[in-house]
C-alpha cells in the first residue's frame, strides 16, 4: 500500500478526494473547530488565555534553560548571524506545533465514538477538525517567531516564503492525524506512546543544537529523521535569510505529500471497522 501511496497519481487522487470530502462538509468542520476550541477550556479560570499562555511557557522555559542556564552560543564566524534565541525559536516552534497535532490526533476517532457510530456521518473530518482546532498554538509560536526575529534585525526577503511553508506543514499535519486517528481506534495506547516519541524526537531534530555537535555515530538519526528537514526549512527563512539548506525543501515537500498520502489511504482503509471496534 505504502508503494501505491507514494504513486504521483495516487497521490493526486488522494488530494483530490480529500479536497472534495472537505469542500463538501466545510461548514460542519468549521463548526466542529469552534465548538473544540470552546470545550477545550470551558470551565477554566483563564479560558482561552490557556491557548496563548500554554506555548509562550514554554517557548520561555526553552530559552532560559538552554539560553542561560546551559549558555549556548553560536559559533563564531556564522555567516548572517543572529542571536542563539533565534536560532532556537525557528526550529523549536514548529515542532511545538506538528507535537500538538500528533498527540491530540491519535485520539480523535476515538473521543468521538457516538458520531462515529452514526452511518451518515463523514468521519474523515474528525482528524481535520483537530488539526484546525490545534491552529490556536501555531498563531501565537508563529507570531513570538516572527516578532522575534523583526526586533532582533529585521526578517530577511525570503521569509516571504513562510506560507509557502506553513501550507507544507499543515499537509504533513493533515496526513500524520489522519494516520493517528485510523490507528488509534485499534491501539489505544498509541496517545502514550505518541507522547514518548514526541519527547525523545525533540532531541533528535537539530533543534537546539547545530547538526555538526552531534557525534558522527548519532549523524544518521538526525539526518533520517523527518522533521529536521522541516527545521532547517524553517532556519532558512527566520535565521540564515537565505536557502542554506536547499536540499532540505525537498525533502520536506516530498515527506509532506506522502504523509498525506499514506495518512489517507489508511484512514480510508481502517474506517469500515471503526464502529465494530468502538
Amino acid at each position: 500500500m505504502i508503494l501505491r501511496a507514494i504513486h504521483p497519481a495516487a497521490t493526486v487522487r488522494a488530494i483530490g478526494d480529500f479536497l472534495r470530502v472537505m469542500v463538501r462538509h466545510r461548514e460542519l468542520i468549521a463548526a466542529m473547530a469552534k465548538r473544540d476550541i470552546g470545550s477545550r477550556f470551558a470551565g477554566q479560570v483563564l479560558g482561552s488565555l490557556w491557548a496563548v499562555l500554554h506555548p509562550l511557557v514554554l517557548i520561555c522555559v526553552y530559552i532560559v534553560l538552554f539560553a542561560f542556564v546551559f549558555n549556548i552560543r553560536m559559533p563564531e564566524g556564522m555567516e548572517f548571524e543572529r542571536s542563539y534565541t533565534t536560532y532556537l525559536l525557528s526550529g523549536l516552534v514548529p515542532w511545538i506545533v506538528f507535537q500538538e497535532i500528533i498527540i491530540r490526533s491519535s485520539t480523535a476517532v476515538t473521543e468521538n465514538d457516538n458520531l462515529v457510530k452514526q452511518v451518515v456521518f463523514p468521519i474523515e473530518v474528525l482528524p481535520v477538525k483537530s488539526v484546525l482546532s490545534s491552529m490556536v498554538v501555531p498563531i501565537v509560536a508563529f507570531t513570538v517567531l516572527l516578532l522575534q526575529g523583526a526586533v532582533e534585525s529585521g526578517l530577511p526577503a525570503i521569509a516571504v516564503l513562510l506560507p509557502l511553508l506553513l501550507l507544507l506543514q499543515l499537509i504533513a499535519m493533515v496526513g500524520i492525524a489522519m494516520l493517528l486517528a485510523a490507528v488509534g481506534v485499534y491501539l489505544r495506547d498509541l496517545k502514550d506512546i505518541a507522547q514518548v516519541g514526541c519527547f525523545i524526537t525533540i532531541y533528535a531534530t537539530p533543534i537546539f543544537y547545530l547538526p555538526d555537535w552531534v557525534p558522527s555515530g548519532l549523524k544518521p538519526i538526525t539526518y533520517l529523521n523527518p522533521f529536521s528537514y522541516m527545521v532547517w526549512c524553517y532556519r532558512d527563512l527566520v535565521y540564515y535569510g537565505r536557502f542554506e539548506h536547499p536540499w532540505a525543501w525537498l525533502v520536506f515537500t516530498f515527506f509532506a505529500l506522502l504523509s498525506f498520502a499514506i495518512g489517507y489511504r489508511v484512514f480510508r482503509r481502517l474506517k469500515p471497522g471503526f464502529g465494530s471496534v468502538l
